[in-house]
């Protein structure tokens, strides 16, 4: 496992490649949710979705998706081909999240979990892919598990 920065085993960045049926409607989804698209790599085919520092969901049409895979796409509405995590810096981002994405066209997925140390919410995008959002607080998490977490 990598150990810092400089550690040549450490990814620099993280991008999630995910199949979508109508791009537009997509960019759409995340934008409202206050994401936003890089440029750079946003064309008819694909949008790349800031999800923060060196963090980036690549939304990609089922068409140019072919090309990246001899395998057959998973149907994410009717099978989990992925769960993407992502934390935040508090509950009520997490809610606030949560709640854009379904106002947005994404449905919940399963009720909140309050763990007391770790909060998190899950939600299905239009393209039936499940999102993660949490908060955790690792202070909360240390006092209440210190034989856990070493």
């Amino acid at each position: 496992m990598a150990t810092s920065k400089a550690d040549p085993a450490s990814a620099s960045a993280a991008f999630v490649n995910l199949p979508v049926e109508d791009l537009p409607r997509s960019i759409a989804f995340f934008e409202a949710l206050g994401f936003a698209c890089d440029p750079r790599f946003t064309d008819a085919t694909a949008a790349c979705v800031i999800l923060g520092p060196s963090h980036y969901a690549m939304l990609i049409t089922h068409a140019r998706f072919k090309d990246f895979t001899p395998y057959g796409r998973v149907d994410a509405h009717r099978n989990t081909e992925v769960l993407v995590a992502l934390q935040f810096a508090s509950r009520a981002l997490v809610d606030t999240i949560a709640e854009q994405a379904i106002v947005a066209g994404g449905r919940q997925f399963r009720p909140p979990e309050d763990h007391g140390w770790m909060y998190g919410r899950a939600f299905q995008d239009p393209d039936g892919h499940i999102w993660e959002p949490f908060f955790m607080d690792t202070e909360a998490m240390r006092a209440g598990q210190p034989e856990s977490i070493g």
